[in-house]
């Protein structure tokens, strides 16, 4: 063992000592569902219909939007899942009175047909569906056809399931959820095509805890993403803004790895406040970065939920930045966690697969701030020098002792790549 591998597994120790990590809460594949536990080793990248188009989808959007993340560049940077939210479906009303199938009128040709044209331009399709009677948006949901509609689902091709228990199950107890979403996870794992399971439940009944065990890929860790980078309260009572989702996942880093991610909800990058769908008057293009970054540190899945065709010049450049996408898809599957809380100057990291670490300098508040990462006394590393990147403007900084200090704009997240020096 060499001195470079030394620090690695220094630099490995020390996360997981000071992530104060209960190894009993950490999964065994061997109890995870056989076909998920292979899936999502990294965390899923792709599009969803809802923020932008709510139930108002139909095929030429969704083949559109296949052909624009092929043309775009977005599916060669990472985002192969296209996902179709509610109302995909035929029939309004409960289950019991009526069967689950496409809209023929906005699916002429039917989701197997989308499915095919998805996996032929080299990308993935994902469907919806939830545990109740009803949907979301008041569709038919699966209750009580979880085998049926799971052997439809493969046969159409589908790749990723959003299973919604939200509006069906809000009162739900923890038992109920677990029977719910562990009987759709088993049908799925018998239907026999392998299918990302996302298990939709708005952080509510601690679904982190248990989610993975039941097969679950992703789960949603708060309610509802609204277009803002710092709203005063939660809009409407309910939804939370960029800086809310943040803080909600403080402390829940133990919960997400390869297979299992804390999902902080879609992107809201290219909505600009005009969604028809989502509250939120939009945030600047520096407040969108910091987002995508946060994101991306926080080892969120990235799901675009913007018009393609409304992605600004720089909404496109924050999307497809290759060394910031290359944290959220690194092989060792860390979330970042919060290391210094100076109020609203903050500092997340986490370490890579290569032996380096990835460093968010966050500034919350209204003015331009100074910020310095020591490289000890924060992170506890043990690296005599340290070599400095930063990735959001692709230059190597320098070589750095014992800090590394940084302006850092209001509302800013510089974001760093950090190695040993020597």
């Amino acid at each position: 063992m060499n001195k470079y591998h030394v620090v690695i597994f220094a630099a490995l120790f020390s996360f997981i000592a000071k992530a104060d990590i209960n190894k009993e809460t950490i999964k065994s594949p061997e109890n995870k569902i056989s076909f998920s536990a292979n899936l999502a080793k990294t965390p899923p990248m792709g599009w969803s219909s809802w923020n932008n188009y709510g139930d108002r989808i139909n095929e030429k959007i969704i083949m559109d939007t296949i052909d624009k993340m092929v043309s775009s560049g977005l599916r060669d940077a990472g985002y192969i899942y296209v996902n179709i939210d509610d109302g995909w479906q035929k029939h309004k009303g409960s289950r019991a009175e009526h069967p689950l199938t496409f809209d023929e009128k906005k699916f002429p040709r039917g989701i197997k047909y989308i499915a095919d044209y998805a996996h032929k331009n080299g990308m993935k399709l994902g469907i919806y569906s939830g545990p109740g009677n009803e949907t979301c948006a008041g569709y038919t949901g699966s209750e009580g056809h979880e085998q049926e509609d799971a052997k439809l689902f493969a046969s159409w091709g589908i790749d990723h399931l959003k299973y919604d228990s939200c509006c069906s199950h809000q009162q739900a107890s923890k038992e109920a959820l677990v029977t719910a979403f562990g009987e759709m996870s088993k049908q799925l794992d018998s239907a026999g095509r392998p299918m990302v399971y996302h298990a939709c439940h708005c952080g509510w009944q601690n679904i982190w805890e248990w989610a993975a065990d039941l097969g679950a890929n992703q789960w949603r860790i708060g309610q509802d993403i609204s277009d803002d980078f710092n709203y005063p309260g939660n809009r409407e009572g309910y939804y939370f803004d960029v800086l809310d989702m943040i803080d909600r996942g403080v402390g829940l880093e133990q919960y997400s790895g390869k297979g299992h991610w804390n999902d902080y909800d879609m992107l809201i990058i290219g909505l600009h406040g005009k969604s028809q769908e989502l509250v939120g008057t939009g945030a600047s293009n520096t407040e969108y970065r910091t987002h995508f970054a946060m994101w991306s540190m926080l080892s969120s899945p990235l799901l675009i939920g913007a018009d393609l065709d409304n992605l600004t010049t720089d909404d496109l450049t924050t999307l497809k930045n290759k060394e910031i996408i290359a944290l959220n898809q690194d092989s060792l599957g860390i979330q970042a966690k919060r290391y210094v809380n100076n109020g609203d100057l903050q500092i997340f990291a986490k370490p890579l697969a290569d032996g380096s670490w990835a460093v968010a300098l966050l500034n919350r508040s209204g003015q331009t701030a100074n910020m310095t990462l020591n490289i000890h006394q924060d992170l506890d590393l043990p690296w005599k020098q340290t070599k400095v990147r930063d990735l959001w403007e692709h230059k190597d900084l320098g070589t750095f002792e014992e800090s590394y200090t940084t302006e850092v704009q209001s509302h800013e997240a510089k974001i760093l790549l950090i190695r040993s020096g020597w």
